[in-house]
């Protein structure tokens, strides 16, 4: 969705064992998905959210991992296939200004945009969309890398989002991050 998006291949650096012990997919999002939840990955890459997510939300569960690059969705889906989860995980590749989703989704339980909100060309209707296919108790967790997004950036960023109709619920604390669970108003 913008143009500042990482390159497909940088995914590889960026998904890696330091990484997963910085940034434990699992131990972030726990608090936040139950089994059976259908959940939403933003700017999902080559899958470590998105694979986390689909163990957590069990067999009942549904992901939509959803990406601009279909290289990252490629690699994405050899992962899952070989973590055992490609049946809960539904790849969607993005437009280049917007998600692209169906409009009817609005049973979305959690969603995630893990250091790709400040990718998006239209943040605005980035977080439209994203409050559109929440749930009426679901939750958006925002987390946004302090080397790339400064504290004003990220105030901006949820006065914005208060705007659309979301409401801040917590802060919690992620490594190198600024971050917000979000739910609606």
């Amino acid at each position: 969705m913008g143009t500042h998006v990482c390159p497909w291949w940088g995914g590889y650096f960026i998904d890696n064992p330091l990484r997963r012990w910085l940034h434990n997919p699992e131990r972030i999002l726990s608090p936040y998905v139950r089994p059976g939840m259908t959940a939403l990955d933003f700017g999902c890459g080559m899958g470590m959210f998105s694979i986390a997510l689909a163990r957590l939300v069990g067999v009942g569960g549904h992901v939509i991992a959803a990406d601009l690059q279909p290289q990252m969705l490629d690699v994405l889906q050899q992962r899952a296939q070989r973590a055992g989860v490609a049946e809960r995980i539904r790849p969607h590749r993005c437009q280049s200004d917007s998600m692209g989703l169906d409009a009817s989704i609005q049973s979305v339980q959690f969603a995630l945009a893990f250091y790709s909100a400040h990718e998006a060309l239209d943040l605005r209707r980035l977080l439209a969309e994203l409050h559109h296919c929440l749930s009426p108790d679901g939750r958006f967790l925002v987390v946004e890398p302090v080397g790339h997004v400064t504290a004003s950036d990220f105030g901006n960023m949820m006065e914005l989002a208060q705007q659309i109709g979301f409401r801040e619920l917590e802060r919690p604390r992620v490594r190198l991050s600024r971050a917000a669970v979000l739910g609606k108003l």
